[in-house]
């Protein structure tokens, strides 16, 4: 049997606020799919965004075991945890983070410039790849304001598949987006899922949410209901 690409056992964050502890997650059991689309859903303050944190690697939880593609998350410093993200995880946010004087091949660009292994001439071809795989092989040299919204985050999608990630996490992708323009980021995640690759869409949209394969209801840091759609 193939082993999962995000594995949660028993996770748990809290905070503390002055004297007062506030659980977000509450012993979170979840297993997904290499190669499955799965949309969190819940309000605000179920603990979505603090599992976006989690998965994201941009927070550790305070109990429980994280493994992403074998590799245990839970147990390293912010620096693994860096260095895991950047190998592993593609983010596409509600803003698009676009630097606005650079081009469209730029601004996709950026994540290999983080990476010295990887030539000039490799990173300048990869990113060109990216943008022809979101359909804008002709708007590589345009900056963000020569671009819809909806162009712009998938410039964001682009940028975010450059690296090659294990694991594609969105996070209110169409919020900043016009209802036609949505639909297109959401057709194109959908694509993208067709292609083999995993997708995590967090939502507070069950509308948005009813484009993925499988649908995680959260409600005060407890997952509530699964759809359990086979991966």
């Amino acid at each position: 049997m193939t082993a999962p690409l995000i594995l949660l056992e028993g996770i748990g964050r809290t905070y503390r606020m002055g004297e007062v502890e506030v659980h977000a997650l509450r012993g979170v059991a979840l297993s997904l799919a290499r190669g499955s689309f799965t949309a969190i859903v819940g309000a605000s303050g179920s603990g979505k965004s603090t599992m976006l944190n989690v998965l994201g690697c941009l927070d550790r939880p305070t109990s429980g075991r994280y493994v992403l593609d074998g590799r245990e998350a839970s147990s390293m410093d912010r620096d693994g945890r860096a260095r895991l993200r950047g190998e592993k995880i593609g983010f596409v946010f509600q803003s698009f983070h676009l630097l606005g004087r650079a081009s469209a091949l730029e601004n996709v660009e950026l994540p290999l410039l983080y990476r010295p292994e990887i030539p000039t001439r490799e990173r300048r071809e990869r990113a060109r790849e990216a943008l022809d795989r979101v359909g804008l092989a002709d708007r590589l040299d345009h900056r963000p304001t020569q671009l819809s919204g909806g162009q712009q985050q998938r410039v964001a999608i682009a940028r975010a598949l450059v690296t090659r990630p294990a694991l594609l996490l969105a996070d209110e992708p169409t919020g900043n987006l016009d209802s036609g323009s949505g639909t297109e980021i959401l057709a194109l995640l959908a694509a993208l899922h067709a292609e083999g690759g995993t997708v995590v869409l967090v939502t507070h949209d069950a509308a948005v949410a009813a484009s993925a394969q499988r649908r995680i209801l959260m409600r005060d840091g407890r997952v509530v209901e699964d759809s359990g759609a086979a991966a």
